[in-house]
């Protein structure tokens, strides 16, 4: 690792074109592309921002390794209808604890188009994690602290996961309108996207990454704590 100096412009012309391109043919022709734009700077991306993450949350996993914290760019057609051989985006997680990553709450990064994003959480609960939290959620005070952490959030401009059942479990009996609501949830999350900026392009979006995570650290730390 050299250094983060930014993610190279290259990068999102990259990714138009393999949507527009998406074959094993053309990916195998363009594999150096794919090393120099995209997977060498994230993996120097992860280091960067993982120094940064861990100023605020020292437990954080950043590991440059594809299937670690760099999602692979292989997409799994097995049970989908496009048969697309690659993923069109670049995803990037850092998780925290010693489960599976995906099934820890961490922070996401990641780039779609002409679009950024930013986010914390756990999108989709584990089982055993989904019935802890529906139970968390009902006692008043940890209740109470997560409903504060989710106003302060969205007050600041972020977006939440949006509700996934449609009928809240008989053993519940919720009492506020907070509870009625997120009893219905299936994870816990919050986001933020914008338009690509052009920092994207230079150093400075290591601190405007992880100062956004930071933003979001309240809701991060509640997960770790509670479930």
């Amino acid at each position: 690792m050299t250094g983060f100096n930014g993610f190279p412009r290259e990068l999102p012309r990259f990714l138009s074109q393999l949507e527009e391109n998406n074959t094993v043919e053309w990916f195998q022709d363009h594999k150096q592309d794919y090393e120099a734009y995209v997977k060498h700077p994230s993996e120097e991306f992860v280091v960067a921002v993982g120094d940064r993450l861990r100023t605020f949350c020292p437990g954080i996993n950043a590991i440059p390794k594809v299937n670690k914290s760099l999602f692979r760019i292989n997409r799994d057609t097995r049970f989908s209808k496009d048969k697309s051989p690659y993923k069109t985006n670049l995803g990037i997680l850092f998780w925290e604890g010693p489960g599976k990553r995906m099934e820890s709450p961490g922070f996401y990064f990641h780039l779609e188009g002409d679009l950024m994003m930013v986010g914390c959480g756990l999108y989709v609960f584990p089982k055993p994690v989904m019935q802890k939290f529906r139970e968390t959620l009902m006692d008043k005070k940890k209740g109470k602290e997560l409903q504060k952490i989710i106003e302060g959030l969205v007050s600041e401009g972020y977006d939440l996961g949006t509700k996934y059942y449609k009928k809240i479990p008989k053993e519940f009996s919720p009492s506020s309108d907070f509870e009625k609501e997120y009893l219905l949830y299936s994870g816990l999350s919050a986001h933020m996207e914008f338009p690509i900026p052009d920092l994207l392009f230079s150093p400075e979006i290591v601190e405007f990454t992880g100062r956004h995570f930071e933003r979001m650290n309240p809701l991060h730390r509640w997960i770790v704590k509670q479930l």
